[in-house]
């Protein structure tokens, strides 16, 4: 019997799915995808949700090894740094880790945002540890295989642990497909090879998803196996080839609007779940680039 234990956490506000995951032996636990409580319109920042995962630790007496994301989200932001330096947390000295291409999403977003290389790296130091294809890590007992699996994003990783495996936005449940590929960076081309890695391991693997927008209004639901993926995935399938992938995922990206949260979680999660600096008053600003028309050149 597997000694992995999953709990799942979910958001509404952004359908986010956070795991807590653990060793039921040596209760070394980990935290996949964390998330922060917040407000666009009235600027609230809170840490319910992330609260929920740190009352579970502690009610469990786990020790919180790793924080790890499966790339910079563009719709929720990360609790990373917030989970690690909680009193209680603390003295475990968890890392967060992320894929190695965090480098090239630094510098991609520090244009975008006007950062300096004070306030942004450009070399992902912001991270304890940068992962790559073929790396393994512990967990107690257990060990975690790392997977890249970009396509929606350059970053993007998958970890896979003992018949189970975390894919961040990769896919979602078979009846709501794959992830957008619009932001920069991304690619429908790669997404689909990502895919075709995961779909080439054991059917009967668990595939532990990110996000689920219930379409149809259907029950949450955010775990399915490779084998079910394989074949009743609505976007990427058995009978589903590359270019016909590639032209819907396309078509379908330029019907897309922009996640809500775009701009202040990627100001966050590009730095490990750190908030901007605070200005001379205490107060914490995002940053809003505007797209002007020819109107206004």
């Amino acid at each position: 019997m597997s000694q992995l234990r999953v709990e799942a956490f979910f958001q509404k506000s952004t359908s986010t799915i956070s795991y807590l995951i653990y060793d039921s032996k040596t209760k070394q636990a980990a935290i996949i995808d964390s998330a922060l409580d917040f407000d666009q319109a009235s600027g609230q920042l809170s840490t319910e949700f992330a609260d929920q995962q740190l009352a579970f630790i502690k009610g469990n007496q786990l020790v919180l090894k790793w924080i790890f994301e499966t790339h910079a989200h563009a719709d929720h932001l990360s609790a990373a740094y917030y989970i690690k330096q909680h009193e209680f947390v603390d003295k475990y000295k968890p890392l967060i880790a992320i894929g190695e291409n965090i480098k090239s999403v630094q510098q991609t977003f520090s244009g975008v945002f006007s950062l300096s290389q004070q306030e942004l790296s450009g070399e992902g130091v912001e991270f304890d540890r940068l992962l790559k294809e073929g790396q393994q890590l512990k967990l107690g007992d257990l060990n975690i295989d790392i997977m890249e699996t970009p396509g929606h994003t350059p970053d993007g990783i998958s970890y896979l642990i003992d018949g189970h495996i975390f894919v961040g936005d990769t896919l979602f449940m078979p009846d709501a497909g794959t992830a957008r590929c619009d932001f920069p960076g991304g690619s429908s081309q790669v997404l689909f090879s990502s895919i075709q890695k995961i779909h080439a391991l054991p059917d009967k693997t668990k595939v532990w998803l990110c996000h689920d927008y219930q379409p149809n209004e259907r029950q949450l639901m955010y775990q399915t196996t490779v084998g079910e993926s394989k074949q009743h995935n609505i976007h990427v399938n058995q009978l589903i080839g590359e270019s016909e992938f590639i032209e819907m995922r396309t078509e379908r990206d330029q019907t897309l609007a922009a996640p809500k949260l775009l701009y202040p979680s990627l100001q966050v999660n590009i730095k490990a779940g750190q908030l901007p600096p605070a200005d001379r008053y205490g107060k914490v600003f995002f940053k809003s680039p505007v797209h002007m028309s020819r109107n206004f050149s």
